[in-house]
């Protein structure tokens, strides 16, 4: 119980983040066996390939644009936008424009796959 009842602070720092593919970087911002936030920095013009994976993922783009298959559906994404993905549904981003997206996904709950990029907490 102690893992969701521990307060814990990250710092950004230059070790936290980490190029998972060409043009992909992302820092685990935050996380806790109930979920996990990522900060994903993506260069333009970039496929994050098709995926999926049993977790629950809510996003928010605070920069850029790109095209969002999910599902059956195609997206257009922009700035400000924000969507819900259910675990198990495939989805592949294309980034587009001339300028980084940056983009925060949280999922639920938190992903053991990539807790290998996840640093210490800086502060509890």
């Amino acid at each position: 119980m102690e893992e969701y009842t521990r307060q814990k602070l990250w710092r950004d720092k230059e070790e936290s983040w980490k190029e998972v593919l060409p043009g992909v970087k992302r820092r685990i911002l935050a996380h806790s066996l109930s979920g996990m936030a990522v900060l994903y920095r993506i260069a333009p013009n970039t496929v994050f390939p098709l995926h999926s994976h049993p977790h629950a993922q809510y996003g928010f783009v605070l920069e850029g644009e790109g095209v969002f298959k999910v599902g059956n559906s195609i997206w257009k994404l922009a700035k400000g936008d924000s969507y819900f993905i259910p675990p198990g549904v495939p989805h592949e981003l294309t980034t587009k424009g001339d300028k980084e997206s940056v983009i925060i996904d949280f999922f639920t709950p938190e992903r053991e796959d990539m807790l290998n990029e996840a640093l210490q907490a800086d502060e509890y």
